[in-house]
């Protein structure tokens, strides 16, 4: 499978795929480059998939991935996932996320995205 490395050695890229997943199952909207958005969305989709099974060894996948991060000391990102995220696509068999072009950054151009849920709150 191809992929982008973004400038960044495998773990460095790892760790700003899990902050952005976390942050993007916390807020369901989160302003990224293009770049950045195309790469992470694969690996939402695959957890909100794994979500929506539902059981103990999928609560436990999306941990091994997830960060324990709170929102406003409320639920976790893994719990409102679990919760509240994937509940809302039982119909829906996938293309949980979209990408929403906002145009190119102030400092060196580059292209700027929404990278969303879709039928969030």
């Amino acid at each position: 499978m191809a992929y982008q490395k973004l400038g960044r050695d495998s773990s460095a890229r790892k760790a700003l795929f899990r902050d952005l997943v976390t942050d993007l199952f916390l807020y369901e909207r989160i302003q990224t480059t293009e770049a950045k958005a195309k790469e992470v969305r694969s690996i939402a989709e695959k957890l909100i998939t794994l979500a929506k099974r539902g059981d103990l060894h999928a609560r436990r996948q999306v941990a091994a991935f997830v960060r324990r991060e709170t929102l406003n000391g409320e639920q976790d990102a893994i719990q409102k996932l679990f919760s509240d995220i994937a509940p809302r696509y039982t119909e829906r068999p996938g293309g949980y996320t979209r990408i929403m072009k906002l145009g190119p950054r102030r400092g060196d151009s580059a292209p700027m995205v929404y990278l969303e849920l879709v039928d969030r709150a």
